[in-house]
């Protein structure tokens, strides 16, 4: 299911500095994808060079689309703000999923693919 759309805005919601960690290898994935790409993290400033930002509702315009890195918990705390942005695109990647958050997102009529974005963009997260 790799996507062919390129050039769309793409949240990475739980970027890290950490190379290792798949919050990092979305951001580079997407960027290396042609997408636009912006790292939310609560602390950071920077990520991969891009300018992070605390939560999608600080950003600027439109996110087409979302990739959620965050554990389950945290992940469910931030459904609201991604209806609220009207993003219309919302991925819940493996560890960030369960019942009460695919139970919540159904409750605000969002459109959560639960699954690797890496991977739905036709790459390999291993290869980052």
């Amino acid at each position: 299911m790799a996507s062919d759309t390129t050039g769309r805005v793409v949240a990475v919601v739980g970027a890290s500095n950490d190379r290792r960690k798949f919050g990092n290898k979305a951001v580079r994935a997407f960027a290396a994808e042609g997408h636009t790409v912006v790292p939310i993290n609560l602390t950071a400033k920077r990520i991969e060079g891009l300018t992070a930002y605390p939560s999608v509702l600080d950003v600027a315009g439109p996110i087409d689309m979302a990739t959620v890195y965050l554990p389950a918990d945290a992940a469910l705390g931030v459904l609201a703000d991604l209806g609220a942005k009207g993003i219309s695109e919302i991925w819940v990647n493996p560890g960030a999923e369960s019942d009460a958050l695919l139970e919540k997102a159904r409750a605000l009529k969002l459109n959560v693919i639960a699954a690797c974005s890496i991977v739905g963009i036709g790459r390999n997260p291993y290869q980052f």
